[in-house]
Order: C-alpha cells, then structure tokens, then sequence
C-alpha cells in the first residue's frame, strides 16, 4: 500500500517548480491533492484543481472551503506558494517590491495555515517550504531574506503552540533548484535566469519533493523539525562551485 494511501493535501502554489513535483509526489504515494495556484490550468493532472492567489484573504478562503469540502477532510498542508522579486541592493527594491515579496512568502503562509488548521485532523502535518536564504544572509536579497527568515520563525512558534496537539511541523529549506523562481526574480529575464543555473548541477524540484515525502512518512512519533537540503556544489547561498 502506498505510504500516504488515504491522506489528503493541500499544496499552494503547485502549478510549477516544487509545488509541481511535490502535489505529483503526494499523488504518487497515494493521497489526495487539492493544488492551487494563480495559474489553475497549469496545475498537474490528478489534482482537485483551484484558483488560489495566497495573497488575497478572499482568494484563500473559497480555496480553502472547496478543497477541504473536495477532499472530505485535510491530514496535510504544503505551504509552497513564494517568490522573489530582483537581486539588487535594497535601496533600490520599491514598496511595491516589498508587499509582493511579503505577502506571498510571509502572509500567505500564515494566512492559509489560519485556514486550514482547523481542518486538520489529529496526525496531520504541516510542511512549509523555506530557503536557505531564511538561515544565512547573502547580499542583493534584503526582502527575500526577510521573508524566509521569517517563515523559518513562524514555524518554530507554531511548533511551540501545536505542542501536545497530534500535529507535526516540518520546514524544508532548499538551496538552488532549478525552476523558474529566477525568472520570476529577474522579471521575466530569460538570460539572467539562465545564468543562475549555468555550469552547475542543481537540485531539482523531484529531490525537494522526495525530502517533503520524506518528512510525512516518519513514524507518528516522529518530527522532522527541518531539512536543509543543497547541492553539493553549494555550500552556501553565495558560495557555489560552477564547472569551467
């Protein structure tokens, strides 16, 4: 029998990248998947397909209430929905810059965990998705680093309220994976994202996925406070070993 045969998901931001891998991994062990995203007709087959813009309260709310009605009931959480916005110093990010990056990584993430914990049943599990960005400053990222260190944050306050409640908390804090997070950093540059990743072999979203997979399937017992996973070419997020 499938590891996760009879559980069910949610996964935020999954119509690409890791949420992509992940929801199809979740599937693949046998669990129902409700995944939302802005881009709905993007996201994998399988799925309970639903709009869902993590960071408009009413967007989160219907989402919410259609997936948990979908899926008769809610075990797990994926809080996978992030972005970053350029890779300059921060007085050259905008207000704008900074709500964008905020609300999506840290207030969407809160907000959806609002939501779905009271539907979570006892053995559920909640994994949001980090950075090593929220562990060790790098330069040209003010806003990004702000928001992972304060997911990161979030979590091991939430791990101290949920103490003694039959729910497990897991942050996965990946290093350079290569997706389309650059894109969306470089607003819509093609080339300086190809670069990000050029001569260097980086993770992909499957071994992301493999170590959220991993977390859920511990003995009951068991919780996997956080993985901190990173190509071996990396040692940190400004020290990577690219081939000539």
């Amino acid at each position: 029998m499938a590891a996760l045969h009879g559980k069910t998901a949610i996964v935020s931001g999954a119509s690409s990248g890791i949420g992509e891998a992940t929801a199809q991994a979740l599937l693949a062990e046998g669990a129902q998947v409700a995944a939302g995203s802005r881009h709905p007709d993007r996201l994998p087959d399988g799925v309970l397909a639903h709009a869902l813009d993590v960071t408009d309260p009413e967007s989160c709310e219907c989402f919410v209430a259609a997936a948990v009605d979908g899926l008769g009931g809610l075990d797990i959480l994926v809080n996978n929905a992030g972005m970053a916005l350029g890779r300059d110093p921060f007085w050259e990010s905008s207000e704008e810059d900074e709500r964008a990056v905020l609300e999506t990584n840290v207030n969407g993430l809160i907000r959806m965990t609002r939501l779905c914990l009271p539907h979570i049943r006892d053995g559920g599990h909640i994994v949001n998705m980090g950075s090593i960005a929220g562990r060790q400053a790098y330069e040209k990222a003010a806003l990004y680093v702000t928001a992972k260190f304060a997911v990161r944050g979030f979590t091991y306050a939430l791990r101290e309220d949920l103490l003694g409640r039959p729910i497990r908390l897991t942050t996965v804090d990946p290093g350079l994976v290569e997706t389309n997070f650059s894109a969306v950093r470089f607003r819509g540059d093609e080339e300086a994202a190809r670069k990000v990743y050029e001569n260097v072999e980086a993770l992909t979203p499957e071994d992301i996925a493999e170590c959220v997979v991993f977390a859920l399937t511990r003995p009951p017992h068991v919780n996997v406070d956080e993985l901190v996973v990173k190509a071996l070419a990396q040692s940190s997020a400004a020290r990577i070993v690219r081939n000539a």
